[in-house]
């Protein structure tokens, strides 16, 4: 089920990493899985998963290129697999937390009429995905009845009704639907609509014209034909088809907000009435809309892009009913590959994964299948995780270092030479109110209203789809659940979600090389203790800072405050923006400004905090390991957690359209504008992890 477009931004551009439009998953690492789940007894600090000695290359020198001196030899030593564009310590990570998934699962769909109901949920859910035999040979029928609805179209008006459907099985047509907490008064959840439907990754995606980006169109086009004549359809057809969907998304593209201005959360808040909203769309019927999907009486929704809207209602009224039945059709088509017979889903891989990824092979049916419960079936395979794989210990562990970063956060605020005291005095009120949710949710949801049946992976899909949307619906109206939570436990990620003014550390990421109980307290901050306060730093970054301490979209800034913050964040936003991928591609220094504002007052408070804590320890605990001083295994923890290769088409793809830099670029830019990395290596003035204009906002 998709997350609204107003939501996911604000979610994705406050957490440690994004989703790509192409899957990042792990390549299958069982020894490492084991060493994970044998652990240590050790009484003495080790050097293990979470900093590796033998990955650094020491013919590097750190001050010249400390991200190729952390990681070199790991990156010569894990080339990116042929089924993955990206691979990475996250991905890693995310493998061992796959085979784990993995073994749950198979255990789950094995035969036993003793099973749980949650068993035979997740596990039938498991074994129907992995029927690529049962599915190819349903072939396209499972998919007849929703194509049947889209031919028994017998005018414009009855779209309402038909993209209320599709609402509730997850295919996003035209715009999206959902609910999401109100942005000026977060105790309460409202209605959304949005921009959506497209088949690029990107609004700009349709018209940057550049070479690659005029062949991506092209390669577009012709993956469009390829499904339509997949689907049954003669080739001349298929191609004009194409063309029709090419004309019809980059006419609603162009209503659309970029990547940059959908940041701002005070360009995608619209609060309006019904009848405001019918009236800038007076072909499409909301009233039938809202029936269908059980809403009733609505007064008022988010319509977080009225231009969209208006865009939406030219495109409905320009185009012919058959135009837009084509349409229709090319949704639904592209919006379960996963669960349709292996030449569509190849063919989606072909263009998703290969041509705007670079990934060369398809993942193991078996990864994507575990993937695919996790996202339909979360909190019920991610309670399994939890018992297998999170320990108590672990969470309290890292409450106690959230604590130690808050406080470091404290003191960094009253410290602030920029701020005036009376934003100051309110920034601490917002601090102080910050929650923490660590591993997993106190209350698990409750699935048993939703059907999954043995040998229907398609049905599955979309049954789940329909019933996390009338969840969502549901809300509507409702006070705002605080205790939520929106990523399942097993992810490797951590998100600020700024209105509810709280952090979240699934379990998934609370596992080396993030952390580790008996790992060196120096690595343990540089790594976990750096995710710490990147997400307390969202709270404060140019996104996070425009909600208060209660979640309110509100400005509470002295106007002198808000100007000092805007010069010091104009730095990052050049700093970053002079990186270049390979192919000449610069980062976007607008786009990543929340994660670069957050990776550097993360390090640096995550620093602050190593501080407090070694000096309340024996004089011993300084003593270097491995030659290197505490300060030093510091930095190293954040750079090694970063190691990271990617495909040249991937890297291309981050920065058009990801709110996070690519991971070179995180490690070297926070670290080149801290005087204490500088003094931690003994680097010299003029050296290029030496910046001469440092960047710092917190």
């Amino acid at each position: 089920m998709q997350i609204m477009r107003s939501l996911f931004v604000a979610l994705c551009t406050a957490s440690l990493t994004c989703a790509q439009t192409a899957p990042v998953p792990a390549q299958e690492q069982v020894s490492q899985l084991a060493a994970t789940q044998q652990g240590s007894a050790s009484s003495s600090p080790k050097l293990n998963e979470g900093f590796d000695i033998n990955a650094l290359d020491k013919s590097v020198d750190p001050c010249v290129d400390f991200y190729h001196y952390a990681c070199g030899t790991w990156l010569k030593e894990n080339p990116v697999p042929a089924d993955k564009a990206v691979y990475g310590r996250f991905t890693e990570l995310a493998d061992r937390n796959r085979l784990i998934l993995k073994s749950i699962l198979e255990q789950a769909s094995a035969a036993n009429p003793n099973r749980s109901a949650t068993d035979q949920k997740i596990g039938d859910y498991y074994a129907s995905c992995m029927d690529v035999s049962g599915i190819d040979q349903k072939g396209t029928a499972p998919l007849d009845p929703e194509i049947a609805r889209i031919a028994a179209l017998k005018g414009k008006g009855d779209l309402p009704p038909l993209l209320a459907h599709f609402s509730l099985i997850g295919v996003n047509s035209f715009f999206g639907f959902g609910s999401e907490q109100d942005a000026k008064d977060s105790t309460q959840q409202i209605a959304v609509m949005g921009q959506g439907g497209f088949g690029l990754p990107d609004r700009d995606f349709y018209f940057r014209d550049d070479p690659k980006s005029v062949e991506i169109r092209k390669q577009y086009v012709e993956h469009a034909q390829n499904m339509f004549e997949l689907f049954g359809e003669k080739p001349a057809d298929a191609a004009a088809h194409a063309q029709t969907i090419m004309r019809i998304e980059t006419g609603l593209a162009k209503g659309s907000l970029d990547n940059v201005s959908r940041r701002d959360p005070q360009k995608v808040y619209h609060k309006m009435t019904m009848k405001e909203i019918q009236g800038l769309t007076p072909s499409f019927d909301w009233s039938q809309f809202m029936s269908a999907v059980g809403l009733g009486d609505l007064s008022s929704l988010d319509a977080s892009e009225p231009e969209y809207a208006r865009q939406m209602q030219t495109i409905i009224a320009s185009n012919s009913l058959s135009d837009i039945q084509v349409y229709l059709r090319w949704r639904v088509m592209s919006a379960q590959p996963t669960f349709l017979p292996k030449k569509i889903d190849d063919e989606s891989f072909n263009f998703y994964n290969r041509i705007l990824a670079g990934q060369k092979e398809q993942q193991p049916r078996w990864k994507r299948c575990v993937i695919s419960v996790d996202g339909d079936l979360g909190e019920a395979l991610g309670r399994a995780y939890v018992e297998r794989a999170f320990g108590g210990e672990s969470k309290q562990r890292t409450l106690q270092m959230v604590e130690a970063l808050e406080a470091s956060l404290q003191k960094d605020i009253s410290d602030l030479p920029w701020m005036t005291e009376t934003t100051k005095k309110q920034a601490l009120i917002k601090l102080d109110r910050i929650t923490n949710k660590i591993g997993y949710p106190d209350k698990w949801r409750d699935y048993s209203t939703l059907q999954i049946v043995r040998g229907d992976a398609m049905g599955n899909s979309l049954r789940s789809n329909e019933f996390e949307a009338k969840r969502q619906l549901a809300k509507i109206g409702e006070p705002v659940d605080p205790a939520e939570w929106l990523y399942s436990p097993p992810t490797v990620n951590a998100y600020y979600y700024p209105p509810q003014n709280n952090i979240n550390f699934m379990a998934g990421i609370l596992q080396p090389p993030f952390y580790e109980s008996d790992l060196d307290d120096a690595v343990n901050f540089g790594a976990i203790g750096s995710v710490v306060g990147h997400e307390l730093t969202h709270g404060f970054d140019d996104q996070g800072r425009q909600y208060d301490a209660e979640g309110n979209l509100r400005d509470w800034w002295a106007p002198e405050d808000a100007k000092a913050f805007n010069e010091r964040t104009s730095c990052e936003v050049k700093e970053y923006g002079d990186f270049a991928v390979p192919g000449g591609e610069h980062v976007n220094g607008q786009l990543t400004l929340g994660e670069n504002t957050a990776d550097n007052g993360g390090l640096r408070l995550a620093y602050a905090a190593l501080m407090d804590s070694l000096a309340k320890k024996p004089d011993s605990s300084r003593d270097p390991i491995n030659g290197l001083t505490p300060e030093q295994r510091f930095f190293l923890g954040w750079g090694q957690v970063w190691c990271t290769n990617a495909t040249d088409e991937a890297l291309r793809l981050q920065v058009e359209t990801n709110p996070h830099s690519p991971a070179e670029f995180r490690v070297n830019g926070a670290v080149s504008n801290m005087e204490q990395f500088q003094k931690a290596y003994r680097c010299k003035a003029g050296q290029p992890m030496v910046r001469p204009n440092a960047c710092r906002v917190w």
